[in-house]
């Protein structure tokens, strides 16, 4: 099957805007119903690469985790987000926008973010019920591990 001119080179839909790239690794955490497929089919369409579970056992490029405000404990799931993923990868901590049964406070990311080794960068939004926020890990700890 062929591709639309210039899908590969201009492809303009939110993963790109996450900064994804083809070829890459993305591991998916937090799935559930209430997840946006049309996010999880472009990240897949762009990357080349079905998402992939903790239980997968290979080094992602990039972490989905996708949480809500009764997930439980953020601290513990971006530190956990954080074991497979490459040396300065970003994890997109996808959350509820505003008015949305989960929503999380912006607060409370900025909060976990630092206390899990992250920094908070660019809040995109990226489907009709979600936001993604890119959590990186600071300069200065990547080149002290």
């Amino acid at each position: 099957m062929g591709q639309t001119a210039g899908r590969s080179d201009q492809h303009a839909g939110p993963a790109s805007r996450l900064g994804l790239q083809p070829g890459q690794l993305v591991q998916e955490l937090g799935w559930d119903e209430d997840c946006d497929d049309d996010l999880r089919a472009d990240i897949e369409d762009l990357t080349g690469n079905e998402l992939v579970d903790d239980q997968a056992g290979e080094v992602a490029d990039a972490v989905m985790l996708w949480w809500r405000e009764d997930d439980g404990d953020l601290v513990d799931a971006l530190i956990n987000a954080s074991t497979d993923l490459v040396e300065g990868g970003p994890v997109w901590l996808l959350t509820p926008k505003v008015g949305r049964d989960g929503h999380v406070d912006p607060a409370d990311v900025a909060d976990a973010a630092p206390t899990a080794g992250f920094s908070t960068t660019t809040t995109l939004a990226v489907a009709p019920e979600w936001s993604a926020t890119k959590l990186v890990s600071p300069r200065n700890a990547r080149s002290r591990r």
